[in-house]
C-alpha cells in the first residue's frame, strides 16, 4: 500500500496514536467503505438489490485494497473523496463479478458515503475521547483527596491571596473534567446519527423503498435514523467541535496551573520526571513542563479551528461549496489535538510531584499578609468594618516598610490587641485555620464524579 510524505515530527508529541489511526488515510478511506458495505446489506434486505451480490460488494470494501496515493491526486479533480473511491470500489468489485458492480452505491450521494463515514471516526474518536476523561476524571479525584489538606498560596492577578489547598486546587480541575463528560454523553444521541438522503435529501431514487432502506442501513451501521438528512446542517458536528474546544480549554487550564506552580519561583508542584525529559539543548539544570506546553499549545490552536467550523455552518441549499469542504480536516483535526493534550494530562495528573513543604515557605513569603483578611474579619465584629480595615492596611504597610512579620506588628498595635490575644492573633495568622470550605468543594467535586462514573 503506498504512502503519501507526511509531516510526521510532531505528531507524537501532539497527537495520540489511537486517534491518529482514526483519522489516518486508512482510517477515512475505510470508514467509507464500512458505509458502501452497510448500504449494500440493508438494500439487499429490503430487496432492492439481489442477496447474492453482497459479499462481492462487502470484500471489495477493505481500505487495503486501494491506492492512496492515487486516490488523493483523483480527489484533487473529482473535488471529494468519494468519487473516486466509488469508481476505485466498482473497478474492484467488477474485477470479480460484474453483477454486482451495477449495484454498488445505489440510491448514495457522495457526501452520504462521507458524512456517514465521518460519524463513524467520530463515535470512534468519541470512544477515546471518553475514556480519557474518565481515567483523568478518577486520578483527579484520587489526587483531590491526596492533597485536600494541604495548604498552598492562593493567587490572584498573579499575586498571593488567600491560602487555598491543593486538593481544592485539583478539585477544580476535577469539575471542568466531569462536566465535559456529562456535555458529551448529552450529545452523543444527536451526533452519533445516519446522513443519508441521495442527490438533493430527498431519496427519490430509491422510490417507495426509500425509508426501509434508511432504517435499514442505520440499523447496521448502529446509528440512528435522524428526522431528515442534513447535508448543510452542520450543528451536530459543530456541537460536538465546540464541546472538544471547551475540553482543550479546561486542559490548557490544567497545563497553565501546573507550569506556573512549576516555575522556579515558586517550585511547588511538578509534572513526574522521566530520563530525557523537559531537558534543553544548552542547560544542563533545566527542567521544562513538556506536558503542560502541549495542553496549553491545543487550547490555543483548537479555538480557530473551532471558528472554521462556526464559520462554515451557512451553506448554501443543499449542498454546500467550499464551506462543506473547509470541515473536512478541521474536526479530525481538533480530536487529535485534544487527545494529545488528554494524553499529557493524564500523564501530569497521575505523576504530580508536590513539595509540600516549598508550598508552607511560599506561604510566608509576604510575612503574614495573606492571612491579613482573616485578622480584618474578625476584628471587624468587635471595631466595626471600616475601623477593621483601615487598621489592618496600616499594619500590613508597616510590615512591608519594616520588613518585620505581620504578627509582631499586630503584637506591637495596642488597638489590636485590646481586642485579640495572643492566642487569637497566632490562630489567626495560621494558614491551616483558614482555609474555609475548600474540604468541601473537594468532597462535592469527588461526589460528582463519582455519581457519573458509577
Amino acid at each position: 500500500m503506498n504512502q503519501r510524505p507526511g509531516n510526521q515530527l510532531f505528531d507524537a508529541y501532539f497527537t495520540a496514536r489511537d486517534m491518529r489511526e482514526v483519522f489516518c488515510d486508512q482510517g477515512r478511506v475505510q470508514a467509507m467503505l464500512d458505509f458502501e458495505a452497510a448500504l449494500a446489506r440493508a438494500e439487499a434486505r429490503v430487496g432492492l438489490i439481489p442477496q447474492t451480490v453482497v459479499a462481492s460488494i462487502e470484500a471489495a470494501c477493505r481500505a487495503g485494497h486501494y491506492d492512496f496515493v492515487a486516490l488523493g491526486e483523483a480527489i484533487a479533480t473529482a473535488g471529494n473523496s468519494a468519487i473516486p473511491l466509488v469508481k476505485a470500489l466498482g473497478k474492484q468489485i467488477a474485477a470479480n463479478d460484474a453483477e454486482a458492480e451495477r449495484y454498488v452505491h445505489l440510491g448514495a450521494t457522495s457526501q452520504d458515503v462521507m458524512d456517514t463515514g465521518l460519524v463513524l471516526q467520530l463515535r470512534r474518536a468519541l470512544e477515546l475521547i471518553e475514556s480519557d476523561l474518565a481515567q483523568l476524571g478518577e486520578t483527579l479525584s484520587t489526587q483531590a483527596r491526596r492533597y485536600v489538606g494541604t495548604p498552598l498560596a492562593g493567587r490572584t492577578w498573579l499575586q498571593h491571596a488567600t491560602p487555598v489547598t491543593l486538593g481544592m486546587k485539583i478539585a477544580g480541575w476535577l469539575g471542568a473534567v466531569t462536566r465535559s463528560r456529562q456535555r458529551l454523553r448529552e450529545l452523543k444521541p444527536r451526533l452519533l446519527v445516519l446522513q443519508f438522503g441521495g442527490a438533493c435529501g430527498t431519496l427519490a431514487a430509491l422510490g417507495e423503498q426509500a425509508m426501509p432502506i434508511a432504517e435499514a442501513l442505520a440499523g447496521e451501521l448502529q446509528l440512528t435514523l435522524p428526522d431528515q438528512p442534513w447535508h448543510t446542517q452542520r450543528d451536530r458536528l459543530v456541537e460536538f467541535g465546540a464541546v472538544l474546544g471547551l475540553i482543550a480549554g479546561s486542559l490548557g487550564k490544567l497545563g497553565r496551573d501546573i507550569s506556573l506552580l512549576m516555575q522556579t519561583e515558586a517550585g511547588e508542584v511538578f509534572e513526574p520526571s522521566a530520563p530525557g525529559k523537559g531537558g534543553s539543548s544548552t542547560m544542563p539544570h533545566k527542567r521544562n513542563p513538556v506536558g503542560a506546553a502541549v495542553m496549553i499549545g491545543a487550547a490555543t490552536r483548537v479555538p480557530g479551528l473551532l471558528s472554521t467550523l462556526f464559520s462554515a455552518m451557512p451553506q448554501e441549499h443543499e449542498r454546500s461549496l467550499g464551506l462543506w469542504h473547509a470541515e473536512w480536516e478541521t474536526l479530525p483535526e481538533i480530536c487529535c489535538l485534544v487527545s494529545g493534550s488528554l494524553k499529557q494530562a493524564l500523564l501530569v495528573a497521575d505523576g504530580l510531584e508536590v513539595d509540600a513543604d516549598r508550598m508552607a515557605r511560599n506561604l510566608d513569603l509576604t510575612q503574614g499578609l495573606v492571612l491579613a483578611e482573616a485578622v480584618s474579619i474578625v476584628l471587624a465584629q468587635r471595631v466595626g468594618r471600616d475601623t477593621a480595615h483601615h487598621l489592618l492596611e496600616q499594619c500590613c504597610k508597616c510590615a512591608v516598610a519594616e520588613q518585620r512579620h505581620l504578627r509582631a506588628v499586630l503584637g506591637d498595635e495596642p488597638q489590636v490587641t485590646a481586642e485579640l490575644s495572643a492566642a487569637e492573633l497566632d490562630r489567626l495568622l495560621d494558614p491551616a485555620h483558614y482555609l474555609g470550605q475548600a474540604h468541601t468543594w473537594v468532597e462535592r467535586a469527588v461526589a460528582e464524579h463519582s455519581a457519573l462514573t458509577a
